[in-house]
Formats: structure tokens, C-alpha cells, sequence
């Protein structure tokens, strides 16, 4: 292999032959892990701050007067509660191209005893994405007990993640893709949103919705027609509220769309012919570092039904049970987002305080509700696996706010690709 200009050749050796080569720019820190070899990737630390704002003020790029120090990069996943943990993921791996596993494994969930009646759960959770570029599933299956759908179709305006939304590069495409695939679960023709795109929704086997968009933000092309996740649908009933933890702490600050009335791409839907109030939100500073490149711009849809009041998707259910279970956010500086959400009414319902394991990945978890009790994440991850079979991990706590993966390392997760 040939040696770029002020590069070293790291040499990583296991107890299998031949001895792997690499070149790195920059040139991350080695170490070995046990029970087997394993090497940490590391980097050097810097320091990044961010403010969050609400639209249409100009906040500086840093608060340097300030002694609050996080950063909420963007949207990381959606937590998807099926029936069938292995039937979901090949018909996500299928339908949405998502076939790079995080890890897989069965755990106790004490941190969600709060909305679990008090009572601890076992459940099955993978974390799975498309390298194509977008956001993680958390795909979720309870262990301990058997999970129920809601008792109802699930329509806007209901409290909670009623809809998640899917990024294409061609939407035509993209379409054929789905009917070939959901079949009647997916429409049959394409509508458009408010704000002229071009939009279908479709359902999976558990009923959990789906709409997919264009998107022009992509890390690689590896010819699927869909990506990851670009955002979700949230239901509230009070829409300032709402705004208050959306815009206010976590950054979702830019309005690209504020509309009321109906919805002319929910034809078909329960209560479609009502009225509803509907702000798609953006942030206007997402974070740069860690997987930016990979995740992309993401969105929050926030609908409020004027018509009615909206029932909560998880009335008389608990967490696990089928449905979009809670929306994790990618997050640095836990401490400082923690002082923050606390002094707007939003501290931290529970939290792990330290890092946890989910196979070999390590994160940093904490969990809030929004006004209407929907379940939000706060994941600050300090290590994941880039090629787990090589025992190669990243070490993403070393790394500046502001720095992102290098593209080689985040290629190098397509090793692990599911293929069925």
C-alpha cells in the first residue's frame, strides 16, 4: 500500500492471518481491548459551544459569557415498538434499505419504569440505519411481556409520534419500490404536502406510519431508492408549549412551513377533513460533529387538531407496546443539556448517570417527556463498533463537538451490512 505525505501505516494485528494494513489521516490513537484483541480508535479533544434559539433572533455561533456547554447535534433515531422483532427488520432492510446493524440484544429497561407502571421490562432492542445517509431505527420488541396495538387508528393530531418520515432521492422510484413491497399498505398514488413536495405514506405490518420525502442530503449512493430517517410527526395539544422545549432548548428553531386549516395529503387518514395547525421545524444551526455527515438535515413536524382534542397513542398501554415508542436525540455535554431542560420545566425524568452497555456499544442515556408526555431520548454515545468483527471501535467521547467521523470510518460500516 502506498504512504500519503505525512501519514504513518498503522499496523493492527489479531489472532487471525494476515496482518490488516491501513492508512489513517489523521492518524487516530490505537489501544487494545479485552477479552479478545480489539483497537480503540481515538482523536484529539477540542472544545465546541452552542446556543439554542428561537427563530428570527441572531444568537451568536458560541456562548462564550455562558457556563452551559452541549450541543444537540440533531435527531439520531426513531425507537419503533413491532410484534415481530426479525420480521420488522427484514422488512425494513427491504423497504428502507436499513441493513447496518449498531448492536442487537436483549436487556432490562429499568429506566422506563416510569412509563412501564412501575413494573421493569425485558425487551429485544436493535439499532439499525442505511449508509446511504439519514437516521437510525430503534427497532424494539417486548421480552417480557407480549405488546398490543393501540385501539385505534392511530390519525394527526393524536398525541405523540403518529407518522415517521423517510428520505428518497427519487420519489417516482421510490414509490414503485414501496407498492411492490407494502403493497395495499402503501398509497397508490403520490400526493403533495403544503409546501409543494411531492409525498406518499405507507404503513408497515405493525400499522406504524410512514411518509417519505425528497431529499437532497446524502453521504453515499449505494442504489437503494430510500434512505434513513430525515424526521417525524409529533402530535400536541397546545402548539406554544410544544415550541417551548422544541425551539427554546432542543434548536428545532427555523419554521419552513406554519399553516392551519386541512391537509390536503392526509386524504384517506382518520379525522382528515378537520382542521389542523401544522409547523415543520428545522435547526438552524445543526450540529457538525460526530455523525452529521451521515444523518443529515432532520426534521420535526408538530400537528395540533383544532377540531378535537387529540387521545395519546399510548393511552392505557406502556412503552414497548406497538407504536413509534420515543425519538432520541444526538447529544454532547449531558450535564449542561440537563441544567438547561431543568430550568424550562423539562429535567430529566430518569437518568443513567454514567454509561451504559447495549452489546458493544456505550451511551450515555437520559429520558424526558414533552407536554403531552411524548418520549424523548438523550443519547450522548461514547463508543460504538465500526467493524465489530475486527474488534475495531471509535471512541467518540475523545472527539471535539465539532468534529465529525471521517468518512473512511464511517464507510467502513458497510462491513457489517445484514444481507438477506
Amino acid at each position: 500500500m502506498g504512504r500519503l505525505a505525512g501519514s504513518r501505516r498503522v499496523r493492527i494485528q489479531s489472532d487471525w492471518q494476515p496482518i490488516c494494513r491501513m492508512v489513517v489521516w489523521p492518524v487516530p490513537r490505537l489501544e487494545w481491548q479485552t477479552p479478545r484483541p480489539k483497537c480503540l480508535l481515538r482523536s484529539h479533544t477540542s472544545r465546541g459551544l452552542v446556543c439554542v434559539h428561537r427563530y428570527g433572533q441572531n444568537p451568536p455561533k458560541r456562548m462564550s459569557n455562558s457556563s452551559l456547554d452541549y450541543r444537540i447535534q440533531g435527531m439520531q433515531h426513531i425507537g419503533v415498538a413491532t410484534s415481530d422483532m426479525d420480521h420488522s427488520l427484514k422488512f425494513f432492510r427491504r423497504l428502507f434499505g436499513m441493513d447496518i446493524p449498531f448492536f442487537d440484544s436483549i436487556q432490562e429497561a429499568p429506566l422506563m419504569d416510569s412509563h412501564t407502571r412501575g413494573k421493569t421490562i425485558t425487551k429485544r432492542a436493535s439499532m439499525v440505519m442505511n449508509l446511504q445517509g439519514g437516521c437510525a431505527f430503534e427497532v424494539l420488541r417486548a421480552d417480557s411481556f407480549e405488546p398490543v396495538p393501540a385501539g385505534w387508528e392511530i390519525a394527526p393530531g393524536d398525541l405523540g409520534i403518529t407518522a415517521v418520515q423517510m428520505k428518497t432521492r427519487d420519489i417516482q422510484k421510490m414509490h414503485a419500490h414501496a407498492l411492490s413491497i407494502a403493497g395495499d399498505a402503501c398509497d397508490k398514488t403520490l400526493g403533495k404536502t403544503p409546501w409543494g413536495a411531492a409525498t406518499f405514506y405507507l404503513k408497515d405490518p405493525d400499522g406504524n406510519r410512514f411518509q417519505v420525502l425528497e431529499a437532497d442530503d446524502w453521504f453515499e449512493n449505494n442504489g437503494h431508492p430510500s434512505g434513513g430517517v430525515m424526521g417525524c410527526t409529533i402530535g400536541v395539544s397546545d402548539m406554544d408549549a410544544a415550541l417551548k422545549l422544541y425551539a427554546d432548548v432542543l434548536g428545532f428553531d427555523q419554521i419552513l412551513h406554519d399553516a392551519t386549516g386541512t391537509q390536503a395529503d392526509w386524504d384517506g387518514m382518520p379525522h382528515a377533513s378537520e382542521s389542523f395547525r401544522r409547523i415543520r421545524l428545522t435547526q438552524s444551526a445543526p450540529g457538525s460533529g460526530g455523525f452529521g455527515k451521515l444523518t443529515g438535515r432532520t426534521y420535526i413536524e408538530l400537528v395540533q387538531a383544532i377540531d378535537r382534542k387529540g387521545a395519546f397513542i399510548f393511552k392505557d398501554r406502556i412503552w414497548c407496546d406497538i407504536g413509534f415508542a420515543h425519538l432520541g436525540f444526538d447529544v454532547r455535554g449531558m450535564a449542561d443539556l440537563g441544567a438547561a431542560l431543568d430550568s424550562k420545566g423539562f429535567g430529566f425524568r430518569c437518568d443513567t448517570a454514567d454509561a451504559i452497555g447495549m452489546g458493544e456499544t456505550k451511551v450515555h442515556c437520559t429520558y424526558i417527556d414533552d407536554p403531552d408526555e411524548c418520549w424523548l431520548e438523550m443519547i450522548e454515545v461514547y463508543k460504538v463498533p465500526i467493524i465489530e468483527k475486527w474488534g475495531l471501535f471509535l471512541d467518540v467521547q475523545k472527539r471535539g463537538a465539532d468534529e465529525t467521523l471521517p468518512r473512511w470510518m464511517l464507510k467502513a460500516l458497510r462491513f457489517s451490512r445484514v444481507k438477506d
